[in-house]
Formats: C-alpha cells, structure tokens, sequence
C-alpha cells in the first residue's frame, strides 16, 4: 500500500480539484511516479505511474483496467498480491496500445502457469495488434522521438520489443460480466485510434483511459502518428449520459462525484470541439497553416479549469493535428512546396546577415530579450550553415534552454531541452544519426 510519506491518491485528488497542486511540475499526471499502490474504495486498487491503472476485485477473480508500463510489473504484482494473496487475475482490458499502459499482465501469466490456474483474459480493440506490430517494426523510430520528448539523455535507452497481445478482440462495443460486476467496452478514437473505455455500471465506475488526463489531451504530440480531435470529443459526450460517480483517468488522478465527473468530461469535450471546429473553419478559408495556428484561441470560459491546463500537451500542437488530418503535409507556404535543403536557405540566409557571428549574435539578443522563437530560428539557420562551429553550439543550447524554460507544456520544454543536451555534445540531435 501507500508509503505513509505520501498522501493517498484520493487525497491528492481532491487537492487537484481545488487547484491547490502544482500540475505543471511537482504533481505532472504524466511525469510523476507515485510509489505503493492505494485503495481507492472497497475492491478497487489504484496505482499511479507513467500512467495509471486500476484492478478490482468481481467477487469472482480480479480484474486490471490497463496494465501499467514495464516499470511498473513487479510493484504492481506485489501490491495486488498484498491486497489480495489468493485471487487470481482473471481479466485486464487495455484501454489502448500505448506502452505505459500494456505490461503487467505478464506477471499474472507467469502465476498463473506457476500455479495452474487460467492466464488472465485480454480484452481489447481490434486494432491494438497491428500497432505492437508497428511498434516492433520501427523500434529505432520509437526510440528516437520519445528520447526527444522525455529528454532521455541515456544511449542505452531503447523502446521495447515485445508484448503481452490481447486475447479477446472486439470491433465497436463489448460487454462480459464476471461475478458481480459487468464491464462494458466501447470503442473511441482520441489519443489513438484503437481506445476502449470501459463502463462499470454496478459500482458507477468509468475508466477512461488517455481520453481523459488530467491536462489539455494529448491529441497533438508532434511526433505520433494520427490523433482525432474532433473524435475526442465524441467519445467525452458519449460517456456523459453514463452519470459516473467515479472517473479513473488514464494520467493523474480520480475525479470522485457525479457532478464533477460530469463537469470534467464536458469540459474536456468542448475544448477539443472548440479546437477542432476553429481549426476547421480557418482552413475552409484558405489559409495557410501558420495562419490557421494563429487564427485559433482555446476557449476562454475553460483556461482556469485545473484538469485543462497546457502541461502536457501544446494548444497549438492540436491545431497542427487538426491540419495534418484534414490538410495533408504541405503547410501553404509557397516556398515549402519544392524546397531548397535546409542547408542550402541557412547558408544564403547568413551570407545576406554579414556572417555566422552576426547572426549568433542577433540570436542571442533576441534570447536575451524574452522572444525565444525568433532566436531558435536563427540559431537553427547559422547551425545548418556552420554544423561544426563551436561557438555556434554554445549559443545553440543556451537558447534553447532558455526557450525551455519558458514553456508550460513539458512535450515542448522536453523537445527543446533535447537539442540544448544535442549541443552541449556539438550535435544538432542525440537521437539521430546525423
């Protein structure tokens, strides 16, 4: 159970609610790892890792709502070991692909072929196998983009390999029941394409999985595959009618209580449909997709709620998905439609500036005076035109610690960071060949 230097989940939860925690660092629903697990209510274990997960207890076998991340394995089968030393894992869904949600089921297979009982049953979407499968075929892309957006400076480091594949596959809903308590599986895209949320309606229990978490979604990660805005908000309003009195969010902590689980999951679907529809109606006018960013403010009423604040995610990252789903990849700009290298614009570009010292110069200026976008791109210019100068380098991390710094969402300050360690070591990035 819960270390006694650390408050309960249920604690914490109501501090969250309040606005009474730091979201943005101390508390992060993704970034901050809480040991133990907690008892959220008779029959229900909480644990809070990377993601969280949840196992309760059917009165006949346990069940695991999401799974956990490898690192979460051994403490997640002690923990529901100590609750409960003689009931076998009977079932786990998995809200969706994702690897800090998949894992822990392995340790309740191998008890269970220690001790003769059954494997747990996996449920999940019919599409999460075919994304291990891509997972498994781009192990060294996987590894690349989330050493970047975790600022992961270990070479060692390398995503993982192999997975515990679902049991039980279903296409828009399903439901089973086991002893008391009946679960029922929908099927949503979001975060992905593939996500089950699941209803439990003898205990008013709703697991979302990443469709809710406890910060602007996570529907516009720059280096992902395809995420649904507008569908998220589909799958929000869908769960609204439900009147849950327990959310089980997928990042951070519970929401306890029917009026503010139903104020939580609305007020996340009219962000998203106010993102998207925006987004929509700027494209429809032609623009181009620096204007189409511009041209979209996230709704005002929303920007105190504490379950929506920018931690994770960028606002206008989910513009930028909004485009490349509806928009295709060219971004409007002329100029970008058969362009010269990178290499070949920075070189004119600094030749036209009077020379690499003018323009490093001019970037640090403009660090210096709080417009860190602007500094990065010429930063980022002098560094294509001169990739081995060191002075370049020095400048080149200091920048974009400085523009780190400034970023509320950890995805950006992460990726920023991430070239600040590149130049530190005079590359442009440490996941990277180049």
């Amino acid at each position: 159970m819960a270390d006694k230097q650390h408050p309960s989940l249920l604690v914490l939860a109501e501090q969250a609610w309040r606005g009474e925690l730091d979201l943005q660092f101390e508390h992060h629903p993704v970034h901050r790892y809480y040991p133990g697990s907690f008892r959220l209510m008779d029959g229900l274990l909480g644990f809070k890792g990377i993601a969280g997960f949840y196992v309760i207890d059917s009165g006949d076998g346990l069940v695991m709502l999401d799974a956990g991340h490898l690192l979460d394995v051994k403490r997640c089968f002690e923990e529901t070991r100590r609750e409960w030393p003689e009931t076998p894992v009977v079932a786990a869904i998995y809200s969706h692909h994702h690897v800090d949600h998949v894992f822990s089921v392995t340790a309740f297979d191998a008890e269970a072929d220690e001790r003769g009982w059954p494997r747990p049953t996996v449920y999940a979407h019919e599409r999460v196998p075919a994304h291990f499968d891509r997972y498994q075929a781009t192990l060294g892309w996987n590894t690349a983009i989330n050493r970047r957006q975790f600022a992961i400076d270990a070479p060692h480091y390398r995503w993982p390999d192999s997975y515990r594949y679902p049991d039980v596959l279903y296409r828009g809903n399903l439901t089973f029941r086991r002893g008391e308590l009946t679960f029922e599986l929908t099927h949503g895209r979001g975060e992905t394409d593939d996500i089950t949320w699941t209803w439990i309606p003898e205990r008013r229990i709703l697991h979302t999985g990443d469709l809710f978490i406890w910060a602007v979604p996570n529907a516009g990660n720059p280096q992902k595959v395809q995420r649904y805005v507008g569908d998220w908000a589909d799958s929000l309003e869908r769960m609204l009618p439900l009147a849950a009195e327990i959310l089980l969010p997928g990042h951070g902590l519970p929401i306890l209580g029917a009026d503010r689980v139903r104020r939580a999951l609305d007020g996340t679907a009219r962000y998203m449909r106010s993102i998207e529809e925006q987004s929509v109606a700027a494209m429809n006018r032609g623009l181009s997709l620096d204007q189409v960013v511009q041209a979209v403010t996230p709704p005002v009423d929303l920007a105190d709620e504490p379950y929506l604040q920018p931690v994770y995610d960028d606002p206008s990252f989910l513009v930028r998905m909004v485009w490349r789903r509806y928009g295709g990849w060219w971004d409007g700009e002329f100029d970008n439609l058969v362009p010269a290298t990178k290499r070949a614009q920075a070189e004119a570009w600094v030749e036209l500036a009077g020379g690499v010292e003018r323009v490093v110069e001019r970037a640090l200026a403009a660090s210096s005076d709080g417009d860190h976008a602007v500094a990065c791109h010429l930063i980022e210019a002098v560094r294509h035109a001169a990739p081995g100068n060191a002075g370049v380098h020095e400048a080149r991390a200091a920048i974009y610690r400085a523009n780190a710094g400034a970023q509320v969402s950890s995805m950006a300050r992460n990726i920023l960071n991430h070239a600040a360690l590149a130049s530190d070591r005079g590359r442009r990035d440490l996941a990277s060949d180049d």
